[in-house]
């Protein structure tokens, strides 16, 4: 598998608190990768070093092998990087489809015709199920619809690697399973790399072939879902000292029949 992303030894401080330390990571063209880890463990800063919000103090960050450090955040999503944030942040104003418009004409392969990019954005809201809400304002939409909205603005730039922070964040257990649906349909069908972070533990699970999980800053652990579910180092992180040393399941294995009490314990979980 050929390497499409490559974190390299990359630490972040501010002032005196390291949030991001000697983080390495890889994820290969095809991936469904997660990243997850408690609140405040850096994951969100490791997405904003990525994609040029933040610079790293030290380190390398490579797209297609192609250092990427020190770019502009609207050059690395030209190259074929696109996120989603954790805060949904849609256009109030604007409709639906003009959002996705923007992303459209600014992204990779961006076009300069309206009418292209109004032809594309129609095509990808069908895509993520917002046809209905095409023409009306992306504020009178509701929560699952805006994340949806955030992800059709992330696609319309023609991402080649998508960043998803939280995309599941405050969805009930039916629209949480549509959105992995959908995650799927992109990387087997648009041939999309995807990165997640994600605090649904179950489902990021059954989703990603390999889950890396930080803590205060530092990768801990790497590995498949089973491996990462039995870690004892990532059960010390998320249920402290006591609960790791039983060297319990206390993390749902990627076998395991997803249920939907069991998407919303593993919410309140986390």
């Amino acid at each position: 598998m050929s390497s499409l992303l490559t974190v390299d030894s990359v630490t972040k401080t501010f002032g005196g608190l390291i949030a991001v330390r000697d983080l390495s990571l890889g994820l290969g063209k095809g991936e469904i990768v997660g990243l997850i880890g408690p609140n405040g463990a850096g994951k969100t800063t490791a997405f904003n070093l990525i994609t040029g919000a933040y610079k790293p103090d030290s380190g390398r960050i490579l797209f297609e092998e192609k250092l990427i450090v020190g770019q502009k955040p609207h050059k690395i999503s030209q190259l074929g990087v696109a996120r989603t944030f954790q805060t949904v942040r849609p256009l109030g104003r604007m409709t639906v489809i003009e959002n996705v418009m923007m992303g459209r004409l600014f992204g990779r392969e961006k076009t300069r015709s309206m009418k292209q990019a109004k032809e594309s954005a129609l095509e990808i809201i069908e895509y993520t199920s917002l046809s209905g809400r095409a023409f009306d304002p992306a504020a009178d939409l509701s929560l699952a619809e805006q994340r949806r909205l955030e992800l059709a603005r992330a696609l319309a730039t023609r991402p080649k690697l998508l960043l998803l922070d939280e995309v599941m964040a405050g969805l009930n257990p039916s629209e949480i399973s549509s959105t992995l649906d959908l995650l799927r349909r992109l990387n087997s069908e648009k041939q999309i790399s995807i990165l997640v972070i994600e605090h649904v533990v179950k489902a990021v699970m059954k989703l990603c072939s390999k889950i890396i999980v930080m803590d205060h800053g530092s990768k801990i652990a790497e590995g498949s879902p089973d491996q990462i579910s039995t870690n004892v180092e990532v059960i010390r992180a998320y249920m402290g000292e006591k609960r790791a040393g039983k060297k319990s399941n206390v993390l749902p294995q990627s076998g395991s029949q997803t249920t939907t009490q069991d998407l919303a314990e593993s919410e309140k979980q986390v």
